[in-house]
């Protein structure tokens, strides 16, 4: 029945493709794709963007049938994200440390995802569940922070961010987006740190993990935040922290990309291999891996013994 509507309809997005195809002497098996956003087709929409839902009475219970793989088992679509994400603040502003890996589920994917979603130069955005969502809804809240910047003459603050991204994210709940994403920058209240997943869930807060490979870093950074930190130091616990969860979770890794906000806006710090950090670690001299810690202490090779402790045997 829908077919037939759109087929025979004047007014709507069906029909205005076909009077376009008409003008051009395109027939009805050529491509939509030229007739999408990419030709400026979408420019015609107003206010905010609309996306076709599947043609089901209860779209959010259609997704939940074929991905719940919680309640069944053998649903046909399993999705699988992994990823360690972090934000934390302190004296010197806020250290954003995340992995490239992205997993299709056991299927590497890619190892060089940029999962730092730059906003605006005092604004950034991390990138955890599904890559379009985060990469698309991070990208068009960078051009509604500008039109406040250009509307209000000031910066967007932190929390007007996150609001914002929080009350989008929030109209769509139950269409299946997927994300969990910290807001980090520096406003005129200072260092800022919020979390926003696809729920509308908006928390403030020190510190922040969100990822597959989250338990590892937390464990981290549990064992190292504190608020006067060095600038140094916070950056050491961030590539400390990254590297923990590329080391012990399958979805995790490949390198580390580590950003640092002052109040003169984001610096990129670097980009660290984990195995090279394992290793040689980020000077080169003093790897995270066991066995420069190790070195002289196990029962294979134990190490001589003290002066002071021969003098009491004797």
């Amino acid at each position: 029945m829908n077919s037939l509507v759109n087929r025979f309809s004047t007014t709507g997005y069906a029909a205005e493709l076909r009077k376009a195809k008409e003008v051009l002497g395109e027939d009805d098996e050529g491509s939509d794709a030229m007739w999408g956003s990419q030709a400026g087709f979408g420019t015609l929409a107003k206010g905010v963007p609309t996306f076709s839902v599947p043609a089901v009475a209860d779209p959010a219970s259609f997704l939940r049938l074929h991905t719940d793989d919680h309640a069944d088992p053998s649903c046909r679509i399993k999705i699988k994200h992994g990823t360690t994400t972090l934000a934390f603040r302190f004296q010197g502003g806020v250290i954003v440390a995340v992995d490239s890996r992205a997993t299709a589920g056991s299927y590497v994917a890619s190892g060089t995802v940029k999962k730092v979603i730059e906003i605006n130069p005092y604004l950034l955005g991390t990138m955890a569940g599904g890559a379009a969502d985060c990469q698309y809804w991070e990208t068009y809240l960078g051009i509604q922070c500008r039109m406040h910047e250009l509307r209000n003459r000031e910066r967007i603050s932190v929390a007007a961010a996150s609001k914002y991204l929080s009350n989008l994210v929030y109209s769509y709940k139950g269409m299946g987006l997927s994300m969990g994403t910290m807001i980090c920058g520096w406003d005129k209240t200072g260092p800022q740190v919020f979390y926003v997943d696809s729920d509308g869930t908006r928390l403030k807060g020190d510190l922040f993990s969100v990822g597959s490979g989250s338990t590892f870093a937390y464990g981290v950074l549990d064992q190292g935040y504190r608020w006067d930190l060095t600038d140094e130091e916070a950056q050491e616990l961030g590539r400390r922290s990254i590297y923990a969860a590329g080391h012990r979770d399958a979805f995790s890794g490949n390198t580390i990309n580590l950003y640092h906000v002052k109040e003169d806006g984001w610096k990129f710090i670097g980009n660290y291999d984990v195995s090279k950090m394992h290793y040689d670690g980020p000077n080169g001299n003093d790897g995270y891996g066991y066995d420069l810690r190790v070195a002289g202490r196990s029962s294979a090779n134990p190490p001589a013994p003290a002066a002071a402790d021969i003098a009491v045997e004797a």
